[in-house]
């Protein structure tokens, strides 16, 4: 059988290049160098301002793409937007590093922003270094293209610097636009905003954890679909919920005890980030960040007040500890992009029953598939059978007291996300 066990791949994925801290703090010195990158600031000055960061992460991609032998395309798109937060219009641009798979239409996208503020959204001019928000994003981004590049996959690989995602996400939505577009399947969108410090607010020491944050019921659903996954019992299901548990999984393989909690909301309370844009088109996106944050250190006026520091600087980062959040997002990354797409839809029998047959639609390439359950009253998959085909009876196992999904498998036994079944349609 040409499929290896799953802790076989696991172990290969854990045993990936591991990210360099050193390689993450020259990343982020250099955008924090620019001064300011306000999206409103300077496009044209060569040192500071947006326009100059965003030309640096360029850079950063075709470099990485001349030590792979031209893997990487580096590809700049842009649009005008205007709102309350640019009343007179802005172009904004978003710097893609595009790693081309064998299926250049399936992609799984990595991000995170480029642009920085102070206190007042307004303000292109003050110093505002964005260390943490969110060069700690971006420069997760470069690393991952670095340690990744030189292999082959079979999805493409997007990697992005967001512009704007202060003003109102309009980065994310130009590249969700651009998915859309194309015609690209998105496998998974995963967004880095906030992912580089291990103190947080009033001295809070959090560095062993990072948050991922996923919506259960979905945003691109309409009530009746709705209505479906809720009497499936599937709200903490959904493709996004898929992929935050599915990460937590591949943190627990990797070396160094590093826990993903997976945080049960779109995003922090009442706040919002770059994978909302994804989410309203309906591809699963989730978002990571860090532990405990410190607010003190977020769109502020660099200052200090009563003895309080205030301002977005580099000295608060720990570079260790982003190196471990992007060890998790490249291993993600690499399986998801290993892997076939999951199946588009999964159907259980099992009415007045013992037994429960699982259907799914045949996924291109798939060399086999794992069939997943557990009880209804348990968050996680307890058991698995690996089969052939694209339809199976699981015997004993009554539907009515059991949740199912079925994943892709590729020959190597790299998984997709699971695709959670629900009721066949009645005739």
């Amino acid at each position: 059988m040409l499929i290896l066990p799953l802790l076989a791949a696991a172990a290969a994925t854990a045993a990936a290049p591991a990210p360099d801290p050193a390689r993450l703090k020259a990343s982020v010195t250099a955008l924090v160098g620019f001064g300011t990158r306000h999206t409103l600031s300077s496009t044209t000055d060569p040192k500071r301002g947006i326009g100059a960061a965003r030309s640096w992460a360029a850079k950063q991609f075709e470099a990485i793409g001349r030590d792979c032998g031209g893997c990487i395309k580096v590809e700049r798109i842009s649009r005008s937007f205007t709102g309350p937060r640019a009343p007179d219009g802005v172009m904004v641009e978003d710097v893609l590093g595009i790693q081309r798979g064998r299926d250049p239409d399936r992609v799984v996208i990595i991000g995170g922003h480029i642009d920085s503020r102070v206190t007042d959204v307004m303000d292109a001019t003050s110093d505002a270094p964005g260390a943490n928000d969110d060069a700690s994003g971006v420069a997760l981004v470069l690393e991952t293209a670095r340690l990744l590049s030189k292999r082959r996959f079979d999805a493409t690989i997007v990697y992005v610097a967001f512009s704007a995602e202060e003003q109102g996400l309009w980065g994310a939505e130009l590249l969700a636009d651009t998915a859309a577009t194309r015609g690209w399947t998105v496998t998974a969108m995963l967004n880095n905003d906030i992912v580089g410090n291990s103190i947080g607010q009033g001295g809070v020491r959090d560095p062993n954890r990072v948050r991922v944050f996923s919506e259960g019921i979905r945003a691109a659903e309409d009530l009746p679909q709705q209505q479906r996954r809720r009497g499936d019992g599937g709200e903490d299901d959904g493709p996004s919920r898929a992929l935050a548990k599915t990460i937590d999984g591949i943190a627990d393989a990797i070396p160094g005890g590093f826990d993903v909690v997976i945080d049960r909301r779109p995003d922090r309370f009442g706040r919002g980030g770059d994978h909302e844009p994804f989410l309203k088109r309906g591809y699963p996106a989730v978002r990571f960040s860090v532990g405990a944050e410190n607010w003190d250190a977020q769109h502020q006026n660099l200052r200090t007040e009563n003895g309080t520091v205030f301002g977005d600087t580099i000295d608060r980062m720990d570079f260790a500890y982003l190196a471990k959040v992007t060890a998790i997002n490249a291993a993600t990354i690499a399986r998801l992009a290993a892997a076939p797409a999951a199946p588009a839809s999964v159907t259980l029998v099992g009415d007045l029953s013992r037994d429960t047959r699982v259907s799914w639609m045949p996924v291109p390439g798939a060399a086999g598939y794992r069939i997943r359950w557990r009880a209804n009253d348990a968050a996680s998959w307890s058991q698995s059978r690996d089969v052939q085909g694209s339809d199976a009876v699981v015997q004993q196992v009554p539907v009515d007291d059991t949740f199912f999904a079925v994943s892709a498998l590729a020959a190597d036994g790299s998984e997709s996300l699971p695709t959670f079944g629900g009721r066949a349609a009645r005739r």
